[in-house]
């Protein structure tokens, strides 16, 4: 047990990616921090779970090489990410299409030209892979018949060309710019920048989906532009090891003793932190960087917003689908899976050797009959029968993902007042890079309130996430 009384600079409630991350910017500048966490290990709602020698991710949201958190951010220079194949694929009618390649290096895709962008696109997107014709039936259930789109998800060679185009301005243009277009929901922005519809609703319609957990696409714009300006930047990729390879990093980055698992604080004070079994930590600043609903239970009117539920579906089987290590996505919408992937085959530590994982998304609400909805979709995104895999885990989390409905503030305040604080993927982006970002607010607002004015880590080399 604690000591009943404990004295440090700044006590840190919470031990997820945003806790930790403040932390080691904290304790980088010489200020004395304490993080406190209910749960027995740290990490939060980025957790992930081992089952038979799986390693299977609670929510696993999709990252891209190209987030500069990933990169910068203090405590993670030995983040490992493993990329998905380039783009994603698409199922069409029973067909498996290639999109989203973007050629080249960030400085290589600046070309504007509708001739580049043609040769580009022509070459490198939307190419039929072989697939099964028809859905395959599974016995016991019954499989719908996509409707036919008339071609390739992508439209013709010039909508193709026009998308590629979008996606290359997209990604040269700056934070600074995207964040001061008008806002409106992702949708119908979408639907008012001159993309042919067969584009949209094809490709970035199911795209942004899995990227935002937002299946109707009511984020706001802003969020949705970052979102895509990453994956046309960069490569969407998994950590390897699961999602809990971040918070274990930043943990194992602080000072030894620092992180206390299994406190419950129960209420906070500028000056104090009382716990239910641990007695009082007083201290010289709080922060609270827990989950929103929580963070709102210890700092009465803070705004709790509302949050998209995500269910992660894991299955094992002794052949793998011939996909490789694509995300997959339905361009039809025609099922309850979102996005899809043989996970072994893009991050190989997160299954036993010779055996077969592939992880699905679903958004939305969880009903009785997910795993069989699920194995049904699959079954024709795949174009094998999956009525002889094993389920290794159903996992729903109904406040996964905070929604960013517009107008949203992707830099919401971070300072309640001198001593108190607060961060979280709730006061950014809701995402990984969002909790990250909030953290290095929080602590540079702490810092200077708490007077301390040397870098805030001098001593750390420049971090490097390597990509493998």
């Amino acid at each position: 047990m604690l000591e009943p009384t404990y004295q440090a600079d700044v006590v840190v409630v919470g031990a997820g990616v945003a806790g930790l991350s403040a932390a080691r910017r904290l304790t980088s500048a010489g200020v004395s921090t304490v993080v406190l966490e209910a749960a027995h290990e740290v990490g939060g709602r980025t957790a992930t779970e081992k089952v038979d020698g799986f390693r299977l991710d609670r929510v696993g949201r999709l990252l891209s090489t190209a987030c500069a958190e990933l990169h910068v951010t203090p405590g993670l220079e030995d983040l490992v990410l493993r990329p998905f194949a380039p783009g994603v694929l698409l199922h069409s009618d029973g067909r498996h299409h290639r999109a989203g390649v973007q050629p080249g290096s960030r400085r290589a895709r600046g070309a504007q030209s509708a001739r580049g962008a043609l040769h580009a696109v022509r070459a490198l997107a939307s190419t039929p892979l072989p697939g099964p014709r028809r859905p395959v039936a599974v016995p016991g259930r019954q499989v719908s018949v996509p409707r036919s789109r008339g071609g390739a998800p992508l439209g013709t060679a010039l909508d193709q060309a026009r998308l590629g185009a979008a996606l290359n301005r997209l990604a040269g243009t700056s934070v600074e710019r995207l964040l001061a277009r008008p806002e409106t929901t992702a949708v119908e922005a979408l639907h008012g920048r001159g993309l042919p519809a067969r584009t949209v609703d094809g490709f970035l319609r199911p795209l942004l989906a899995a990227l935002l957990c937002d299946p109707e696409l009511t984020t706001s714009s802003r969020s949705a532009d970052l979102a895509l300006r990453d994956f046309a930047s960069g490569r969407l990729c998994l950590p390897a090891g699961g999602a809990e390879a971040l918070p274990q990093l930043l943990a194992r980055s602080l000072p030894p003793g620092t992180v206390h698992t299994g406190v419950r604080v129960t209420s906070v004070s500028t000056t104090s932190v009382a716990t239910a079994e641990h007695g009082e930590f007083r201290c010289a600043a709080v922060l609270v960087a827990t989950g929103a609903r929580d963070a709102a239970e210890l700092l009465p009117g803070l705004r709790v917003p509302d949050f998209h539920a995500v269910t992660v579906v894991h299955h094992t089987t002794d052949e793998p689908p011939g996909t490789d290590a694509s995300l997959l996505l339905d361009a039809d919408r025609g099922g309850p899976v979102a996005h899809t992937a043989v996970v072994s085959a893009v991050d190989p530590s997160r299954a036993p050797a010779g055996r077969t994982l592939v992880t699905s998304t679903v958004l939305g609400p969880a009903t009785a009959d997910t795993d069989a909805a699920v194995r049904t979709h699959l079954a024709r995104l795949y174009g094998v029968p999956t009525t002889r895999w094993e389920t290794l885990a159903v996992r729903h989390t109904a406040d996964a993902v905070p929604a960013m409905r517009p107008p949203h503030d992707l830099r919401r305040p971070v300072r309640l007042l001198a001593g108190l604080y607060v961060c979280g993927d709730h006061r950014d982006s809701g995402a990984v890079q969002g909790a990250l970002r909030s953290a290095e607010r929080a602590a540079t607002a702490l810092l200077t309130d708490l007077g301390v004015r040397r870098p805030m880590h001098t001593a750390d080399p420049l971090p490097t996430a390597r990509a493998a």
